[in-house]
């Protein structure tokens, strides 16, 4: 069974760091592509940052240049080290198995269970 586990969430203040983990199992971890989703309060899950198994990133709009998506295959985990945080950036963020083409990410229906990460001003 596939499980996907995130953490590193916390609280920051605004224009600090955090480095989110996602560690998978279950699955040939070196051929999956991973991305990271957030979703604040009222608002819709949007796509953060994924990474495929060559080594292809996408970033989402907002977060380009500030966030940097990786991976270790050696211990099937994927990071996003998130740098000059900003308010706007507060959501729980979420790691999904998918596909990556492109700048296209088509999510699986493996998510794990989420991280809190709160800016403060």
């Amino acid at each position: 069974q596939v499980q996907l586990v995130e953490s590193g969430g916390g609280l920051v203040q605004a224009g600090g760091s955090l480095r989110l983990s996602c560690a998978v199992s279950g699955s040939t971890f070196v051929i999956n592509a991973i991305a990271w989703y957030r979703q604040a309060p009222g608002k819709q899950r949007e796509l953060v940052a994924a990474i495929s198994s060559d080594d292809s990133t996408h970033y989402g709009d907002s977060v380009k240049g500030r966030f940097t998506i990786s991976r270790a295959n050696a211990k099937n985990t994927v990071y996003l080290q998130m740098n000059s945080l900003k308010f706007e950036d507060t959501a729980v963020y979420y790691c999904n198995l998918g596909s990556l083409y492109g700048s296209v990410w088509y999510a699986d229906d493996y998510w794990g269970q989420g991280t809190q990460v709160t800016v403060s001003i």
